[in-house]
């Protein structure tokens, strides 16, 4: 599918009464919902991370599109390894359609892994970041 026709898409869902659409051809699966959260099938995020360590607290991605994960380039990341965030830090930024959005931290605790690169494209509730509560407080 080229960009214009996922553009015109996007833009005929938004302006129909429609709450949710999914298509689905041989290189493309794509999921739309105007509900503000969508409950996950099973399988969302087991790709990207493999099951064993799919167990536990994630940072998720709360739209689809490429994943940044330093404001500009050749800054220092928002978060790495190791990183105490508070509820509300920004964790990364996702760019959709040149829309900008910063990922923020839903919860508090330390980042454990960092599981996807700069500029990687990412699905919606796919996990970013593995979070662990331990040490959170300290």
């Amino acid at each position: 599918m080229e960009f214009k026709e996922l553009e015109r898409l996007l833009n005929n869902f938004e302006a129909s009464e429609l709450n949710e659409l999914e298509v689905k051809t041989e290189d493309l699966q794509l999921y739309l919902s105007k509900a503000s959260k969508r409950v996950p099938s099973k399988d969302v995020g087991l790709k990207q991370v493999p099951p064993e360590k799919n167990t536990g607290l994630f940072l998720r991605a709360p739209v689809v599109g490429s994943v940044y994960l330093q404001a500009k380039p050749g800054q220092k990341p928002y978060v790495a390894v190791g990183t105490k965030v508070e509820k509300g830090d920004v964790v990364c930024i996702i760019e959709a359609m040149k829309t900008m959005t910063e990922v923020r931290s839903d919860q508090a605790g330390v980042i454990q892994e960092v599981l996807v690169t700069n500029e990687d494209l990412v699905e919606y509730d796919q996990p970013l970041f593995k979070l662990s509560k331990e040490d959170a407080n300290e």
